[in-house]
């Protein structure tokens, strides 16, 4: 279950990614303001004993910062600026509430993208109006553009959609890359751990194999001591024996005179 300030927090994600999706004046400042909140807000919840998983907290980072990025490249003056701004800012990759099929961000990133484009060919084939946005006469003046212009403004669109599919599929092939060495890693982790337990089952087995080897050397100094010991005292009593048993014969067989 969510805390009450996470709650609060999603609420207010949530207003301001909606304000992020329409379309603002130079005067609107309640998505600064809301923003600024939000980053207070997510303070709060990292301190919070009930806080979430690092995975959420990282995602409403991602967002956050997001949101920042994108107001601070509005508040740039030239649309190539803005655009390149904007090629930069990382969008959220899971929805904030659960009916949203895209996420939010991810809408909002599309969407400036789209008129950060729109802005810089204007630019570029000197068509930008100096009012609110485009209006009617905006477009008709458009459509009174030469062939050439028109099809300039057609082949810089196609080179834009270009670049921006390129983007993607490079995204793309970097997350995937990153999975794969994520997944590498965890393999080569695992196998380093068994090689791990292996060797140390090894060195205790070579203790143990040590320790038996001690004591049955143990076993047959103390066995050869003992042998040794039971052939001397046999060579004595023989010698004994021998020199007895001379005197005895010296004795009883005299010499022959």
């Amino acid at each position: 279950m969510a805390s009450r300030s996470e709650i609060n927090f999603i609420r207010l994600l949530s207003r301001c990614e909606s304000i992020a999706s329409e379309k603002r004046g130079e005067t609107e400042w309640r998505l600064e303001k809301y923003v600024g909140a939000l980053e207070e807000m997510l303070v709060t919840l990292r301190k919070n004993p009930s806080k979430p998983t690092p995975e959420v907290l990282t995602e409403y980072t991602r967002k956050v910062d997001f949101l920042k990025g994108l107001l601070e490249a509005e508040k740039l003056s030239s649309p190539t600026e803005k655009a390149l701004a904007n090629q930069f800012l990382a969008p959220g990759r899971t929805p904030t509430i659960a009916n949203e099929r895209m996420p939010a961000t991810k809408t909002v990133h599309m969407q400036t993208k789209a008129r950060c484009t729109g802005e810089m060919r204007d630019e570029l084939l000197g068509t930008r109006s100096s009012g609110k946005g485009r209006s009617d006469g905006d477009l008709r003046n458009r459509r009174g553009v030469p062939l050439d212009e028109r099809q300039s403004a057609a082949e810089l669109d196609a080179v834009l959609q270009h670049h921006h599919n390129l983007q993607e599929k490079l995204a793309e092939d970097m997350l995937n890359l990153a999975k794969n060495l994520k997944n590498n890693t965890l393999a080569a982790q695992n196998i380093i751990k068994q090689d791990n337990q292996t060797l140390s089952q090894s060195m205790r087995q070579a203790d143990l194999n040590f320790e038996k080897l001690k004591t049955e050397s143990e076993r047959l100094e103390q066995h050869t001591k003992k042998s040794v010991n039971w052939l001397l005292w046999l060579m004595l009593i023989l010698v004994s024996f021998t020199f007895i048993s001379m005197i005895l014969f010296i004795r009883i067989f005299p010499r022959l005179r």
